[in-house]
This record gives C-alpha cells, structure tokens and sequence, in this order.
C-alpha cells in the first residue's frame, strides 16, 4: 500500500545538485506539491552559500475560512517558530518578515557541515519542513484541549474538516466524517473500514480504531451539515506517545492526509479491479473464440465424414447390386437344372432285369422310352404299353 511520504523529493533533488556542483550557478524554482503546498527555492552567484527557502501550505484552523493570499502570508504561530529554530538551528536561520506570499522563509547555509553525510542528512530534514509546522501546530491545539473532555473542529482541507476530541481518560480521538460521490466508491471505502478495524485492532501497540455509520458519541452537540454523511466515521485512538518527540510529526502528518490516502487507495483498488476484469474478459473472450474455431472444425469433419459413409455406402450398394445379379444368376442356374430334373421320366433301376428273369405277363409293364429329343413343338406322342396275354 502506498504511503504519502512526509518528505519533498523535488527539494531533496535541487539541494543536492547545488551542494554538488563544481561552480555557483544562480537558482530560482517554483513548484507545488501534494495538500496545496507551494514551495521557493532561491540562490545567487554572488551569495552561493546561503540558500533562501519559502513554504507556503495550509495552516490548520478551527473554523473553515476561505483561503487567501493575507491569510497564507499571515505570521506562523510562535510555537510553530521556536520549533522550527529547535529542529533547523543549527544550519538554518527564520528570515523576518518572509518573502511575500510565503508562510515561513528560512536562509540555509550548510557551510558550517564540514562532512557530506551531515550534509545529506540536513538536507532529508528541510524536505520534512512542512511535516514539522503542521505537527507543530497540532500540538498547540491538543494542548489549547487541555485536560478536560472537549471536541474540536479542525480544519486542513476546506472540503474534508476532521475532529479532535479528548475523553475523560485523557486520550485524543480523532474523528474523521468520510463522504463519497461514487456508489462504487462508497462500497469499497466500506469494505476498507471494516478491514482496517479488524486488523488493527488485533495489534496492542497499534492506535485503537473503529468505525461507525452513524456519528459516535463525541460529535454530540455538533451541527448537522458537518455530520452529513455516507462513508461513515472513522475514528483512531491517538496515546500519548504517539505526540512525543519525533513521532509528533509523523503522526500528524498521517492524520492530516488520512482522508487523502483513503480516496488514493480506493482509486487503486478501483483500477485494479477493472485491470483483473479486463484480464478476465479477453481470458473468456479467447476461450470462446478458441470454441468457436474447434467447433467449426469438428463440423467440418463431421461433414466430411458424412460425405465418406455417403461414398462407402454407395459402393456398397453397387457392390451389393453386382452381388445379387451374381447369386440371381447362379439360383437361376440351379433352378433350371431342378426343373429340368423334375421333367425327365421317372426311371426305377432293376425294373427291366426283374420283366426280363421272371416273364410275368401278370401286370402290364410300361417301356420307358429314351429321353425324348428337345422340340419346340408342343405335342406330346403317345406312350405305348404291351398288352399282357390272357
């Protein structure tokens, strides 16, 4: 997961060059960085030693006023400046009045770091400038708290105000309204709060959190356009130690851009949702076309073998048509010899022997004439019998 670093790059990057490089060469960069913060960098040929550093970022408030060019040059709190000598003392000094439009002008001179490790390191801690003024001011309106239970509306992006509440235990809450244009937003930013209290409160170190669709208990009294909402309310348990020392800035900072890195990471969670079904879309789309062209080709062959059982099964008619005027010809064959057998007379083997031995003239003995010649003639001669004598 992504993590809004406290520190400028850009700053860290223009700071190293001008340390490293071999002449003086004269600077002058403008630019913006994420929360509306503004930062100027400015050097001369003549002076190159001394750097001139303006930062101009959103102040936290407790009303929600409409920003302006008096209001960002308008004079830091005076915590906000002994805490700035504190941390930049030795090697930066706070320019009075700053450089119009600015919050805070600081002059860097890293002439006095004689080793380039104390250099690099003096350079990481003017990028966290505007972590160390935001955290500043946080402290200061902790403590304007002071011990007894009290709710405060703090205000650092005019769009996304946060509360600030003390309980009696003495522990800080911090209470942040969520709202979402996007149903979809809205349903993944659910499922977050819920995960993110889950897990962390399985931590014992970790800040308490919890999260509620409807407003806690310490919001009581408050007005209701500031507790209109449809994400919810998150709330995170800040301790004391969370606010000491160098964790102050760190823990504000994490506050101050909570609301920012919850609509970043649902932006994230987003587009990568939509990458997986995009993913998964072409993955069904080249199954289908992959069916589509096995199909064709299965029914390609399915035709083709129809074509083959038509050509074998035509030959086997052909050949069963040749087969049957064989066999029509050989039972013809057969029958014709059947029939010529059944219209030859009828001859009794031994019957002349038997007439010739014994003479009997008892019973009339037919001649069996010789097998009568083929004629076409359909007249049948009559047969001759010997007459017995009496």
């Amino acid at each position: 997961m992504a993590f809004f670093s406290s520190g400028s790059r850009v700053l860290v990057e223009i700071l190293t060059r001008m340390q490293s490089a071999e002449r003086p060469m004269p600077v002058d960069h403008t630019f913006f960085e994420f929360g509306s913060i503004r930062y100027h960098v400015e050097a001369s040929v003549s002076d190159p030693e001394n750097v001139f550093l303006s930062i101009s970022t959103p102040s936290l408030s407790h009303e929600a006023a409409a920003p302006s060019s008096s209001s960002a040059a308008s004079r830091l709190p005076e915590l906000t400046l002994q805490e700035t000598r504190k941390t930049y003392g030795r090697f930066a000094e706070i320019v009075e009045p700053p450089r119009e439009g600015y919050a805070l002008t600081l002059k860097l001179n890293f002439s006095g770091l004689a080793r380039p490790k104390d250099r690099v390191k003096a350079i990481n801690q003017v990028s966290l400038l505007q972590s160390v003024v935001l955290s500043s001011q946080l402290k200061e309106m902790l403590g304007s708290l002071g011990s007894s239970p009290g709710t405060m509306r703090l205000v650092y992006n005019q769009r996304e105000p946060f509360f600030v509440s003390r309980t009696a235990d003495e522990t800080i809450n911090a209470i942040f309204p969520m709202r979402f244009r996007d149903d979809t937003d809205l349903a993944i930013a659910t499922s977050f709060f819920q995960e993110l209290q889950d897990v962390g409160n399985s931590f014992a170190w970790a800040p308490k959190c919890s999260w509620s669709p409807i407003p806690p208990p310490e919001l009581r009294g408050e007005k209701v356009h500031h507790l209109t909402t449809n994400g919810g309310f998150v709330s995170f348990g800040v301790l004391s130690r969370h606010v000491r020392g160098k964790r102050a800035a760190k823990t504000a900072w994490i506050l101050l851009n909570f609301q920012s890195y919850v609509k970043y990471h649902i932006k994230c969670t987003r587009s990568h949702v939509q990458s997986r079904m995009r993913e998964r879309l072409e993955t069904l789309t080249e199954a289908v076309q992959n069916a589509r062209l096995r199909g064709t080709n299965s029914h390609d062959k399915k035709r083709a073998s129809q074509v083959v059982k038509k050509r074998s099964s035509k030959r086997r008619l052909v050949s069963l048509a040749k087969a049957s005027k064989k066999l029509h010809k050989g039972f013809r064959a057969v029958l014709d010899k059947i029939m010529k057998r059944l219209r030859q007379r009828i001859r009794v083997k031994g019957l002349d022997r038997l007439r010739r031995q014994f003479r009997c003239r008892c019973f009339a003995v037919p001649r069996l004439p010789a097998a009568p010649p083929r004629a076409h003639s359909r007249s049948r001669k009559a047969h001759r019998y010997h007459k017995l004598a009496e």
